[in-house]
C-alpha cells in the first residue's frame, strides 16, 4: 500500500455542490459554514460548482448556467471569499474530464458496484441509469486529485466515495510506479450541524427535491418566509426535556434543538439546559428570531449577488483561471505516467 506520509505537496481543500435546485439551511450548516472556516486556514481551498455531476440526471440545459450562477452566489453570500478561495464551474476546467478517463482505466468495476449512492440514486430500474450516474464517483475522485487535494470536506453519505478516491489514487500509484505523485486525501469531519432534517418529517434529511417548500429553509428565503416556515415546522405537543436522552424517540424535536445549536455555534446539551421544560410555543420563537439574524444576510446578499450575472461570471472566470492554473500540470504530468503521445 502506498504510504500518504510520502507525499509532500502544499495542503489543499477540495469541495463542491451540484447546481440543482437552490442550497438550503442543511447546506450553509452541513458544508458551507465550514468552507469559511477553512479558507482562514491557510491551506489552499477550492471550490467548485459541480455541473458536469449534474447531468448525470435529466436537466435543463438552458438553466444549468444560471443555475451554476445561483449555486456560486449561495457560496459567496455565506461567507466564501472568491479572493481567498476559487470559486469555479467545474466543467470550466476540462482536466476533471481527462483526469475522470484516466481513472476509469484504473477503477475497477467491482469497487463502483458497492457504491450505495448509485443504487438509491437509480432505484429499481438501473438498466435505464446513465453510465455518468453510475461512474461520477470516479469523476469525483478526479475533481479531488488533479488538485491533489489532501483533505476533503465529506457528510456520512460521501466517506464511501472518498475511500474510492483514496483507492483509485493509490492503484494509480502502483501501476504507474509513482509512489508519493498523489496524496491520499483525508476526510474533513465537520461539526454538531452536519446533518440537518426536514422541517416536515425529522426522519428524513432536509433536501432540495423535497416537493414541499416547507421542508427547507432556502438560503434565498426572506425574513418572514424564514419565521413563517419554523413557525409551521412539524413538532410533537410535549414540551422540550431535560435532557438529550430523553429525546431519542422526537425526531423532529431533536431536529429543531440541532439547528438552533448549529445557528449559534454552541451544542444541544446547552439548547436543552436553556430550554428544557418549556413547550414549543415558546421554542419557535426565539430560534426563528436566531435564524432571521443569522440568514437574512446571507439572504440579502445572494439577492444582490444573482441580480448581477456580468459579477457573477466574472467570479467565476478568474477562479477557474486560478484552478486551471493547479489542474493543467497536474494532469500534464499524469499524460506523462500514462504514455499519451505529446
Amino acid at each position: 500500500m502506498t504510504d500518504v506520509q510520502s507525499y509532500s505537496g502544499p495542503e489543499r481543500i477540495l469541495s463542491g455542490m451540484q447546481p440543482t435546485g437552490g442550497l438550503h439551511l442543511g447546506n450553509y450548516l452541513g458544508a458551507l459554514v465550514n468552507w469559511v472556516k477553512l479558507q482562514e486556514s491557510g491551506a489552499e481551498c477550492f471550490y467548485c460548482v459541480v455541473d458536469m455531476h449534474a447531468i448525470t440526471m435529466p436537466h435543463d440545459a438552458k438553466a444549468l448556467p444560471d443555475a451554476v450562477r445561483s449555486a456560486a452566489a449561495a457560496y459567496i453570500a455565506s461567507g466564501v471569499d472568491p479572493e481567498k478561495s476559487a470559486v469555479f464551474a467545474q466543467s470550466a476546467v476540462t482536466a476533471h474530464a481527462e483526469l475522470a478517463w484516466v481513472f476509469q482505466c484504473v477503477a475497477r468495476l467491482g469497487w463502483l458496484e458497492r457504491m450505495t449512492q448509485f443504487k438509491d440514486k437509480a432505484g429499481k430500474d438501473k438498466e435505464r441509469a446513465s453510465v455518468g450516474l453510475f461512474t461520477y464517483p470516479v469523476l469525483q475522485a478526479a475533481d479531488i486529485l488533479v488538485y491533489k487535494a489532501t483533505h476533503v470536506p465529506v457528510g456520512e453519505d460521501q466517506k464511501q466515495h472518498l475511500e474510492l478516491a483514496r483507492d483509485i489514487a493509490a492503484r494509480f500509484m502502483r501501476d504507474f510506479d509513482c509512489e508519493g505523485f498523489f496524496p491520499l486525501p483525508d476526510a474533513y469531519i465537520q461539526g454538531p450541524g452536519t446533518r440537518i432534517m426536514s422541517l416536515k418529517d425529522g426522519s428524513k434529511k432536509m433536501s432540495k427535491s423535497d416537493p414541499s417548500d416547507l421542508s427547507r429553509i432556502n438560503l434565498s428565503d426572506d425574513a418572514d418566509t424564514i419565521a413563517r416556515k419554523i413557525k409551521k415546522a412539524k413538532t410533537d405537543p410535549e414540551p422540550l426535556p431535560g435532557s438529550l436522552e430523553e429525546m431519542s424517540d422526537r425526531p423532529e424535536a431533536l431536529n429543531l434543538v440541532g439547528i438552533y445549536a448549529a445557528l449559534e455555534g454552541s451544542t444541544k446539551e446547552k439548547v436543552i439546559s436553556e430550554f428544557g421544560g418549556q413547550g414549543f410555543g415558546a421554542f419557535k420563537p426565539k430560534l426563528a428570531e436566531l435564524a432571521v439574524e443569522r440568514l437574512a444576510p446571507v439572504a440579502g446578499e445572494y439577492a444582490r449577488l444573482i441580480a448581477d450575472p456580468a459579477e457573477m461570471d466574472l467570479i467565476l472566470t478568474k477562479g477557474a483561471e486560478r484552478a486551471r492554473a493547479v489542474a493543467d500540470p497536474v494532469m500534464k504530468q499524469v499524460k506523462t505516467k500514462v504514455g499519451f503521445w505529446g
